[in-house]
């Protein structure tokens, strides 16, 4: 995490709404940084400056918010973005995971030839919590013979220990809570 002042102005802009999606939980709404185009802007590029000297070839993102980060960053690095998407959103052949989630399961789908093997993936996601998702998300990359550079997150529930789940020597997020 950037223990920095860019960061801590970054968490100002970050929302909490109470009892969403369902009672108890305290929601991070990154709608109101995303509005704001410096902080955008910067948030960016806290998120790509540790893993410019890594040469990620394409950057990997689970949708939908990771979206939002993930292309970005893949612009400023010069390199492809790839998307992991829920099932039935991709056209082509493609590999899957079931993985757990705090209630339940859920399941991730990535094109099978849209890395090839020995390819240096960076994977990004707006929020890393019980790292289930991003968990799911190298074992795809892996699968499919991707070198995980790191993991990148906006924000980090660090509470949760998801950094626990990963296997990625290199994990980095923003803003930590």
């Amino acid at each position: 995490m950037q223990n920095d002042y860019r960061s801590t102005e970054l968490a100002k802009l970050v929302r909490d709404i109470q009892d969403f999606p369902k009672p108890g939980i305290v929601y991070k709404d990154i709608t109101t940084l995303l509005k704001d185009g410096k902080a955008f802007s910067m948030a960016i590029e806290l998120m790509t400056e540790p893993f410019i000297d890594d040469r990620p070839e394409l950057i990997i993102a689970v949708e939908s918010r990771g979206f939002i980060f993930a292309s970005a960053i893949a612009d400023r690095l010069g390199c492809g973005f790839v998307p992991v998407r829920k099932p039935g959103m991709l056209p082509a052949s493609t590999t899957s995971i079931s993985y757990d989630l705090e209630y339940g399961s859920d399941e991730l789908h990535i094109h099978t030839d849209s890395i090839r093997e020995g390819t240096n993936v960076l994977i990004v996601d707006d929020l890393l919590a019980t790292g289930g998702t991003a968990a799911a998300t190298e074992d795809l990359v892996k699968r499919l013979g991707g070198l995980i550079v790191g993991c990148v997150f906006l924000i980090e529930l660090s509470f949760l220990n998801g950094r626990q789940a990963l296997t990625s020597k290199r994990v980095h997020s923003v803003i930590n809570y």
